[in-house]
């Protein structure tokens, strides 16, 4: 079917901290692609995203930080609209969930679905934390897994096998305010009764078998299982507050509140902003990450169908995730390459991130990004094919011709083979986008790219200038030709570079994509500008940099064991405990370790001996200020080599609210040098 306009959004970031890798690889990347794409087509599109503000995610960032919830979504919306902007993710409206138009359209589509008679109003026995005195909702619940036996499930969601949960599910269900055992409390809240909608909802998933295979799978897994009703409520204080009589100290369920989200930013963003939702002429296209799946493909879509006035989404091109040097990328260990670091550390390399990102996407399994990659991709590909293709016939435009676009005079077969064969890529690219495979499709453009640089190697224009200038007019006219295709081919997914580029070919007019099928871009005669390099190739140093910077972080991580919000681990022996010889030393020498940020080398007098610590506690500590500083030494820790230093020990330190690292302080009977910890 031929639409009319597209609605393209891409999943609602929490606001509780930055972005990183893994949520560019994601959904925000392809969705971008997606769009532009779209735009070169000349469709008419909107691309919707904003931050999702109102998850209990965010109620816990603001307990660990001692901060109101409303700081924490302002600052971390803030540094993610700004990410986005510099990353050229090109969304048409950033919005936000804790906007009054927001709230207003949450509890209006709300109070329609309940004055429908749509929900299932239930008094059930909820999770209560006696400690901290509140229900807990679905992320204030830790457990285990009930069918993978992940011991960090959610009261919602395994994040590691994916499955859907209620909190009531969870094996040894703890609270992640306190630690507690929670007790369980008769509660009143509002059910979408998913059980009653399941062969309606079952009708529209199997309607889109074209879906992708990971997608389509986990829909109908759950289907399978069968669909059970679903609170669309919650016992907090931080959200949209339910718009019904009985329901105070109630807000709705993220998962009802986020994806309206997306609604009530196209209102904000148009007036026309029914025409994008309700039209059945428009194509609605979900971008998320694999966790996001039945919420956007059965939830979603369930409370679209009961208010009835709404389109469906067309399709959802879910990714999966993307691993970092080998790991599961975790926020809360800060194994993670944020957004906002990279810009920083790598100015100005934004289309290096993209093209790497792109080349690695997750899109039918689990993938793993490396800086030993990200270095290839960049220096064996950019640098080596795409950038030197362009700058070669650049500088032997302006070395033989004064900068001017030469005249083809003739071609040879060989030539009007190629020509055919390059009017053919904007038909291939385009394939592979719009069935949602964008490696596929910046495989086909860098293809074009190997044919420039084949085309060039074989004719050698270099030494032909010699013996057949006019063989030579005719090699660059038709390699300008292709630098001019590229631009246009290659700005969904290097838009920098084909801006750079389009100002070194001095092209005055935006082409479009259908422009790209045609090899008289650059009229003979044209004047292009000066040559300069489109990528630079990254150094050694540059990567070691960045991999210490991970390992810096692991070791911070083992050794201070960084308080998080999660479950205890599992009971330890007394024999177990009893091993730990921990004593009280005193430092009694300290020095930066060189060339890093957060180690120090400490010389410790443990009583027993003097002995060598490595510790990451260099971002809280000058060396000078904790000479004569008692500490707790774990002294029968096996030694290890950190930056080629031999560590006999660990120091135990303790962190506030605020990250900040503390000595634990010793006991009066344990004052003297070897005292053992009891």
């Amino acid at each position: 079917m031929k639409f009319k306009r597209y609605t393209v959004t891409a999943a609602l970031p929490y606001a509780n901290g930055p972005v990183h890798i893994g949520h560019l690889a994601g959904c925000y990347l392809p969705a971008d692609i997606y769009v532009r794409y779209l735009r070169s087509k000349v469709e008419d599109v909107k691309f919707i995203c904003g931050s999702d503000e109102h998850g209990v995610p965010i109620t816990i960032k603001a307990k660990k930080e001692g901060i109101t919830p409303q700081q924490v979504v302002d600052k971390y919306h803030k540094m993610m609209a700004e990410a986005f902007n510099e990353f050229g993710v090109s969304f048409d409206i950033y919005s936000r969930t804790s906007s009054k138009i927001h709230h207003e359209t949450a509890s209006e589509f709300f109070k329609k679905l309940y004055d429908k008679k749509v929900f299932v109003e239930e008094v059930t026995e909820q999770y209560f934390d006696e400690k901290a005195n509140q229900f807990l909702a679905d992320r204030y619940i830790v457990g285990t897994c009930p069918k993978c036996g992940n011991e960090n499930a959610y009261g919602d969601q395994c994040e590691k096998c994916g499955s859907t949960l209620n909190a009531t599910d969870l094996i040894n269900p703890k609270s992640a305010l306190s630690g507690e055992k929670p007790v369980l409390k008769n509660t009143k809240n509002w059910f979408l009764p998913l059980d009653k909608m399941q062969p309606q909802i079952e009708s529209y998933i199997d309607s889109h078998k074209e879906w992708k295979s990971n997608v389509f799978g986990q829909c109908k897994s759950w289907l399978n299982s069968g669909l059970q009703p679903r609170a669309m409520t919650r016992d907090l204080d931080w959200g949209v507050k339910v718009p019904v009589e009985g329901a105070e100290g109630k807000v709705l369920y993220v998962w009802f509140d986020a994806p309206i989200g997306y609604i009530s930013a196209t209102k904000e963003l148009t007036p026309d902003w029914e025409l994008y939702w309700k039209d059945k002429e428009t194509k609605l296209v979900h971008f998320i990450g694999k966790d996001n799946i039945v919420f956007h493909c059965i939830i979603f879509p369930a409370m679209l169908m009961a208010e009835g006035s709404y389109i469906l989404p067309e399709n959802v091109p879910a990714n999966e995730f993307l691993n970092l040097e080998g790991d599961k990328i975790s926020t809360s260990r800060n194994w993670a390459v944020w957004l906002h670091e990279y810009l920083v550390d790598f100015k100005d390399k934004q289309d290096v991130l993209r093209y790497t990102l792109c080349a690695n996407a997750p899109e039918s399994k689990d993938n793993d990004f490396t800086w030993k990659d990200f270095q290839a991709k960049n220096n064996n590909e950019l640098v080596a094919i795409l950038g030197n293709f362009v700058n070669r016939t650049l500088v032997l435009t302006h070395k033989y011709y004064e900068g001017k676009v030469p005249e083809a005079s003739e071609y040879t077969k060989v030539d009007l083979l190629l020509l055919e064969e390059i009017s053919k890529y904007p038909a291939k690219i385009a394939a592979s986008i719009e069935q949602y495979r964008f490696r596929e499709a910046l495989s086909e453009l860098m293809n074009l790219a190997r044919l420039g640089n084949k085309y060039l190697a074989d004719n050698e224009p270099w030494i032909l200038i010699k013996t057949d200038e006019k063989r030579v007019q005719t090699i660059m006219n038709v390699s300008l030709q292709i630098s001019a295709n590229l631009t246009v081919l290659m700005e969904p997914f290097l838009p920098f570079t084909s801006v750079k580029l389009s100002n070194m070919l001095n092209l005055n007019k935006e082409l479009k994509w259908n422009d790209a099928t045609r090899t008289d871009l650059l009229l003979a005669g044209h004047l292009i500008n000066t040559a300069s390099l489109l990528f630079d190739k990254i150094e050694d140093e540059a990567i070691v940099a960045q991999v210490q910077k991970l390992e810096d972080s692991k070791l911070l991580n083992e050794e201070n064991n960084v308080a998080m919000i999660e479950p205890s681990k599992p009971e330890t022996s007394f024999d177990d405990f009893s091993k730990m010889d921990i004593r009280i030393g005193t430092i009694l020498e300290a020095e930066r370790v060189p060339k890093t940020d957060k180690l120090l080398k400490l010389l410790i007098d443990t009583g027993i001996d003097k002995r060598t610590v490595v510790s990451g506690i260099a971002g809280y500590y000058k060396p000078e200020e904790i000479i004569g500083q008692q500490v707790c030494i774990l002294v029968n820790l096996a030694p290890r080599k950190i930056k080629g230093i031999e560590s006999q020990g660990m120091i135990l330190m303790a962190e506030n609210n605020k990250g900040e690292l503390s000595f634990v302080a010793a006991t009066k009977d344990t004052m003297n040098n070897g005292g053992a910890v009891k």
